[in-house]
């Protein structure tokens, strides 16, 4: 299926170049470990996943913290994020209000989310 013109422009939506620039190449933080912050906040707003990017090779592969079936570290992509949309069809949003904060903060956030709920 070809994407038109209007997906093809969502990975510059969802990351603007000054973001791209902003975030560190990947494995800059390999030194500070969860100690990295995570600038980019990424989400479905009709499910409860979310993507948090602290590395981007500045194309499309990100390094940060996935919060969806399982809460954990990894890889993802730009591209993927452009991809997917959830249960109501809605695409991935980038959260604008996002306040940086290190990957063991989030992590922490959520697995004590997933234990409460």
């Amino acid at each position: 299926m070809a994407l038109s013109e209007g997906d093809r422009l969502r990975g510059h939506q969802l990351l603007d170049q000054a973001t791209r620039e902003r975030l560190p190449q990947l494995y800059a933080n390999e030194e500070i470990g969860l100690a990295a912050l995570a600038l980019v906040k990424f989400f479905t707003p009709d499910a409860n996943w979310t993507w948090y990017a602290s590395e981007f090779d500045g194309d499309d592969i990100f390094f940060g913290l996935v919060s969806g079936l399982e809460v954990e570290f990894g890889y993802f992509a730009l591209s993927e994020l452009d991809d997917i949309r959830g249960p109501l069809g809605l695409p991935v949003e980038r959260d604008l209000h996002f306040e940086p904060k290190t990957l063991e903060e989030l992590a922490d956030m959520h697995r004590r989310e997933r234990r409460e709920g």
